[in-house]
């Protein structure tokens, strides 16, 4: 490439820039001015982001600008000058200018002759006078949705060459009148995250000071002794060296009282000096990673008046909050769910002006997005003013999907129905357009909000709107969390999926249907151990309550006990590494304050694996307080037999003797339960369905943590080769069921693990 060629590409990259700067002045002020179209102010913004584009794209010798802005710039003056007053037919034709232009400086899009002179021509009509009376209607386009740059997307702007028509290009600069230069995504991560380490390294001074004052104290206890042992000396007659020693460590000792009391002084200072400019510089570096609201925001507002346009209604978007601060992250995952409930409260929401005159409404419909903080949440309230939901039409298409029976859908209430709108593909649209009916609905909005550990609720009331309530963390990169112990290791609960956190009593826990189950507002919440989720041993315990964390995710509510509570914590995320792929119930990592590492549950996860352990039957029961000590010292003992009546008479015995006993209906249901539990014996029948003892036995063997678990095999076979067949596979003992009686197997199950206590 030429010196020539360089250059023109630099001033081509310029233009782009300046065209995606100006442009979204243009479609700020155009819409502003569809309401007030005198507006001065507006119309001055308006017209000087035409003539800065006009003389940019001059310089560039990109012609094609030149005539667009041009026509633009004229339409905009005779505005000003009073000679012509904007009609909303005028609007359509300056956006659809402002499309145009924004075309022509993005690079790889072709604007053809044809294109550049329709408009033009467009443009002469609406200004012509004659022509002010017939309505001439802008061609249908699509406008490019604009987005405005990120911090770290903003490359620094050199001033385009000076000219006439091109005023001089300043830096490019914030509200506050400060300089944003380009900063990649990814040296933003490093910095937050060698600063969030920062913080917890000058928190381990801590425990060295905490050192040097017990240090202090010793000293000050070696004093009282030297004095008191001088005292004592004081009685004995001692000589002259024995008196100067005494002196010399009185002394040494005082100098190393000094030096001590100025150190720590010292080290004090320093570390809370230290800690002081680490929070701030995280701080800091977290909030370059923070943008404002009004940065999802751009083109939102275009996009509902064009959309109500197409549709033959007037609809207007109004934006509070916009300079409410978020991560970045989170406000990239927030535009698509965001432009969803946009469109959809402009298709399904807002009236035609004529239904909402009828209604005794303002012809033009209002949607209200609303941004605020609240309780380190991001809080988003989009409402609407139009007719709601039709709960009774709602009611009949989920009878006709055969997603309820009538007799059940006749008794939900407005809140039950409301949460079909969710579910996939689940539209009241039976026809497809280029808004709705596509089957990719108000699930998808749940799913992204979800991706984002946050939450969406829609409320209505029939003839007056809907409001949808989204709450999302204010950032990806830090999380509020609960951190509890289990299996003497950390773990980290979000905050934002934590209903609430509770000390049970032994005798608050209750059985139902054979779960263990305790009451929690007016229902019945199931409990699970994390310590099994986890796949960790249980904690040993001297608290006489249990502790619990009420976590919910919709309408699914569990109680996870846990060992102890540390505390509530702010956490950095720190991502796992990619070759761990996806672990089991774990999103992220962390450290506290001491430099420990956290793991941080991801409660949707843990959820999924609590109905699964639900569904395969293998929850295990948590032993009660004053239950732990006995039911620990008892040995446990699987039976597993497809007769009832075998299983159950096995069982009898065995407890009246004094052991815990579990039972299995099958060797496919034993093998399920000998791999999440533990055991002190195995008895097996041979024929069984799905799995028979002969194969349980030996998958027992093969297994490292369950081979050396004893085994008896009780079966009516009792033939030479049935008995060879069994011991080869790996039993210990042979029982046959033909000599079977109370006092054979309980004396070969002493032989084998001895008496029921350990």
């Amino acid at each position: 490439m030429t010196p020539d060629q360089m250059r023109d590409a630099s001033l081509l990259e310029l233009f782009s820039l300046e065209a995606d700067a100006q442009t979204q002045v243009l479609s700020a002020g155009l819409l502003a001015l569809e309401r007030n179209p005198t507006q001065a102010d507006q119309l001055e913004a308006c017209m000087r982001a035409a003539h800065s584009l006009k003389g940019a794209a001059r310089i560039v010798g990109v012609d094609a600008g030149v005539s667009v802005s041009h026509v633009m710039e004229d339409c905009l003056v005779s505005a000003q000058e009073g000679r012509l007053y904007l009609q909303p037919e005028h609007i359509d034709a300056l956006l659809q200018g402002t499309d145009l232009l924004m075309r022509i400086a993005t690079p790889g899009n072709t604007v053809g002759p044809a294109d550049i002179e329709a408009y033009v021509a467009l443009m002469e009509r609406l200004l012509d006078p004659s022509q002010l009376s017939a309505k001439v209607a802008p061609p249908t386009l699509q406008p490019e949705p604009a987005s405005a740059p990120l911090v770290e997307d903003l490359p620094p702007e050199p001033a385009l060459p000076v000219s006439s028509d091109a005023p001089r290009q300043n830096k490019r600069m914030t509200e506050g009148g400060e300089r944003v230069l380009r900063v990649t995504a990814e040296r933003l991560n490093s910095l937050l995250d060698l600063s969030s380490k920062s913080l917890v390294e000058t928190q381990r001074l801590k425990p060295y000071l905490a050192s040097l004052q017990r240090l202090k104290r010793i000293q000050s206890n070696s004093s009282r002794a030297l004095d008191n042992l001088d005292g004592q000396l004081k009685l004995v007659e001692l000589s002259l060296e024995a008196q100067e020693a005494l002196a010399d460590t009185r002394r040494l000792l005082s100098e190393a009282q000094s030096l001590l009391a100025e150190k720590t002084a010292e080290l004090d200072e320093f570390g809370w000096q230290a800690g002081q400019r680490a929070q701030v510089l995280y701080d800091t570096a977290l909030a370059c990673r923070m943008r404002p609201f009004a940065d999802v925001l751009a083109g939102q507002v275009r996009m509902v008046r064009d959309l109500g346009r197409s549709l033959g209604k007037q609809v207007r978007l109004e934006i509070e909050g916009e300079k409410t601060q978020v991560d970045r992250d989170v406000l990239e995952k927030l535009e698509a769910p965001l432009t969803h409930l946009l469109r959809n409260a402009v298709d399904h929401g807002i009236e035609t002006p004529e239904q909402r005159l009828l209604a005794g409404k303002p012809a033009e419909g209002l949607i209200r997005l609303r941004a605020s903080h609240q309780a380190g949440l991001l809080v988003l309230e989009l409402s609407d003013d139009g007719n709601g939901v039709d709960l009774e039409r709602l009611r009949a298409t989920i009878v006709d999907r055969n997603l309820s029976p009538l007799e059940t859908a006749l008794r939900l209430s407005e809140e039950e129905l409301l949460t079909f709108l969710f579910l996939p593909g689940f539209s009241l649209r039976d026809k497809v357009t280029e808004v709705s009916g596509r089957g990719v609905g108000l699930d998808a909005v749940q799913h992204m909000v979800r991706q984002l550990r946050g939450a969406v609720v829609l409320e209505q009331t029939a003839g007056q709107g809907s409001r949808f309530h989204l709450e999302v963390p204010l950032t990806l990169s830090v999380v509020r969390s609960l951190v509890v112990e289990v299996g003497d290791e950390a773990y980290a609960f979000p905050l934002a999926h934590i209903e609430r956190m509770c000390d049970l009593e032994p005798d608050d826990i209750v059985q139902v249907e054979g779960r263990q189950h305790f009451w929690h507002e007016g229902r019945h919440v199931g409990l699970v151990a994390a310590s099994q989720l986890l796949h960790r041993p249980p904690g040993q315990s001297n608290e006489e309550t249990l502790k619990v964390v009420v976590i919910r995710e919709r309408e699914a509510v569990y109680g996870i006990a846990v060992e102890r509570f540390i505390g509530e914590r702010t956490l950095v995320v720190l991502p796992l590494d990619d070759r761990l792929g996806k672990v089991q119930d774990i999103s992220a990592g962390a450290l506290l304050d001491d430099g420990s590492v956290v793991l941080i549950v991801d409660v949707e996860d843990m959820l999924r694996s609590v109905d699964k352990l639900l569904n395969t039957g293998r929850l295990e029961r948590i032993a009660r307080r004053n239950q732990h000590v006995v039911e620990v010292a008892r040995k446990r003992i699987l039976v597993v037999d497809d007769s009832l009546t075998v299983r159950e008479l096995q069982r009898k015995l065995l407890l009246n003797r004094g052991y815990d006993v579990a039972v299995a209906v099958d060797g496919m249901d034993g093998w399920n339960a000998l791999r999440s539990e533990d055991f002190d014996l195995l008895i097996t029948d041979i024929d069984m369905p799905r799995m028979d003892g002969i194969e349980l036995v030996t998958l027992l063997r093969r297994d490292t943590r369950l081979q050396s678990l004893p085994v008896m095999v009780v079966s009516y076979k009792d033939r030479e080769e049935d008995r060879r067949r069994g011991l080869d596979a790996g039993a210990d003992y042979y029982l046959a069921k033909a000599s079977f009686h109370d006092d054979a197997l309980l004396d070969a199950v002493v032989e084998l693990i001895g008496g029921a206590r350990a």
